[in-house]
């Protein structure tokens, strides 16, 4: 057993923590927070070199029995290759967005509550995925979305109070519904560890365990996840709830938490109900497994969230509109080639379809954080978002124009950017599919395309109305003189008390940068970050190698007399 995986969990838990303690000192509670956000990357990385380095071998899968209490009866924490991957990704990120989040919150709002709520909102992104036990899922959940309710509603006003009530209730909703999935799992199966259900259901009848109530529950649970990722026809709140919070907590909605979504998607259907076997024969769906099922229902979530959202984000006028719809139809894009897996013909496709779904779910979190951190410079600086306000901003702020560019070219896929790997692979994990014969990959690779067509379409006209022309008379008043670095300080238009002194607005835009160069770097690299994906696809698809991590690992088990830190 070994204690490196509840480290970034200790991290995060002890930061948030002592922010709330720090309160009375804004210098000592940012210090803190900013040295919490370090600690939280360097125990990730951590963990991430003991599971996964060196890159090309065996991963490592490491458990920890909570208190010692062995698996199924104790709650059971586990590192293993996607679950590294995802807070890879949730560490990078959050650090960058906190940078941002310190220059651009008021000091009023950081004192009061900003920075431990953000921190309170990591340690249930932390939990969720390391968590071994399904309940607990469905409480590190809430710890993240209790945090994120408030951050939503965190400008008080009658915008923001409207979009995060809307957002409490439908996310209420749909914790309740998880929970009576769950004690449904828990009476179908008697127990709720996830490598304990998944050794149950691989062989249900010695242990009396209905594998049909299981699917019917699972489906269930599915539409609860799908409503946390955003994916239709349960995406409307996140218009709303992306354009009333913070520009720092819309990053971390977008880049990161909706990512919890994703990843419950792919570790619970993949890894742990994959394990079962049942003929199926439904409305046009037929199969030998549960992935049979819900490839069909992925598949279609996936197209219209790609058309809905793509079509959305053409028709809007204001930037976090379009960012908000663009968020809808590009995680249609990382559940597609998941679909694409469920129903694949071989495992060479299956495992494809995952690595292409967990790559284009970092390009995502990278560039959607960094775009939504660029909208939010933007209404800092000018006041609006709005695109009539808007225009020759690449003019006058340069640096924020080319970030902004690049991290729409990642989502686009223009190469050498990690985005346009991301985008290749869904790609040719439908190709594969469609060669090798599987029902609906042909349709799967229409919708990409069209996916693909709106994405330029809806990207290039926010780059013209925003960045393109002669500025506009709202950019004058605010940038007389183009900006930057030790340049003089810019006009505060968005109500906040004194101006928008140059360190601030530096700080915001070297975070943009920052973002984009990591779009451009894992481009280039992208042999690590594919290397990475591939190891966290396999771990996800190799039930019998989690089962056998967590129920018969080193130091764990009846026989061993419990674990040994």
């Amino acid at each position: 057993m070994s204690t490196l995986v509840i480290a970034p969990l200790l991290v995060a838990l002890v930061t948030a923590i002592l922010t709330l303690l720090t309160r009375p000192s804004d210098l000592l509670q940012r210090t803190v927070s900013l040295l919490g956000g370090v600690g939280y990357l360097v125990a990730v990385a951590a963990l991430f070199d003991a599971v996964i380095l060196p890159l090309g071998g065996e991963s490592t899968t490491l458990v920890y029995q909570v208190s010692n209490w062995a698996a199924p009866f104790g709650i059971t924490l586990v590192a293993d290759a996607l679950s590294v991957f995802m807070l890879a990704l949730a560490s990078f990120v959050s650090l960058l967005v906190l940078v941002y989040s310190v220059a651009s919150i008021d000091a009023f709002g950081q004192r009061l509550s900003y920075h431990p709520l953000y921190h309170f909102m990591l340690v249930g992104v932390t939990g969720s995925f390391l968590t071994g036990d399904i309940f607990n899922l469905f409480v590190w959940f809430e710890v993240m979305l209790m945090s994120s309710y408030i951050l939503v509603l965190f400008y008080s006003g009658r915008e923001h109070t409207r979009a995060a009530l809307n957002y409490v209730v439908l996310n209420l909703i749909g914790s309740a519904v998880m929970l009576i999935a769950i004690g449904g799992l828990y009476s179908t199966t008697g127990t709720l560890n996830m490598a304990h259900m998944a050794q149950l259901l691989s062989n249900p009848e010695p242990h009396n365990v209905a594998v049909l109530p299981v699917l019917g529950l699972s489906a269930v649970l599915f539409s609860v996840f799908a409503l946390k990722a955003g994916l239709a026809p349960f995406q409307f709140w996140v218009p709303a709830a992306y354009r009333a919070a913070p520009s720092p907590v819309t990053a971390m909605l977008a880049g990161v938490v909706k990512k919890v979504g994703v990843y419950a998607i792919i570790r619970l259907y993949f890894t742990i109900f994959a394990a079962a076997s049942i003929d199926l024969s439904f409305l046009g769906i037929s199969g030998d497994s549960f992935l049979g099922f819900f490839g069909p229902v992925m598949f279609a979530m996936a197209a219209v969230s790609i058309i809905l959202g793509g079509i959305g984000a053409v028709g809007r006028d204001d930037v976090d509109g379009i960012l908000a719809y663009s968020s809808i139809s590009q995680v249609g894009f990382i559940v597609l080639p998941l679909a694409v897996a469920a129903t694949a013909p071989s495992e060479t496709v299956r495992d494809l379809g995952v690595t292409a779904a967990l790559v284009y779910a970092f390009n995502h979190g990278l560039a959607k954080s960094l775009l939504f951190l660029a909208s939010g410079t933007i209404q800092d600086v000018v006041g609006s978002d709005r695109l009539s306000d808007l225009g020759g901003l690449a003019d006058r702020a340069p640096v924020l124009a080319a970030g902004f560019l690049l991290g729409a070219l990642t989502l686009i896929g223009v190469p050498p950017l990690s985005g346009f790997f991301g985008k290749f692979l869904v790609f040719q994990a439908a190709a594969k599919a469609f060669a090798a014969g599987a029902a609906g990959a042909g349709l799967a690779l229409a919708v990409a395309l069209a996916g693909a067509i709106l994405t330029i379409a809806y990207y290039t006209r926010a780059w013209n109305a925003v960045f393109w022309g002669r500025p506009s008379d709202a950019v004058n008043a605010a940038l007389p003189d183009r900006w930057s670095v030790g340049g003089g300080d810019v006009a505060m238009t968005d109500g906040g008390s004194g101006g928008l002194k140059r360190l601030e607005l530096t700080t915001q835009v070297t975070v943009v940068v920052a973002l984009a160069i990591a779009a451009i770097g894992f481009g280039i690299g992208f042999e690590a970050l594919f290397a990475t994906a591939d190891a966290a696809a396999h771990a996800a698809l190799d039930t019998n190698g989690y089962i056998d991590a967590v129920m018969h690992g080193p130091g764990v088990g009846l026989e061993s007399g419990g674990g040994h830190a």
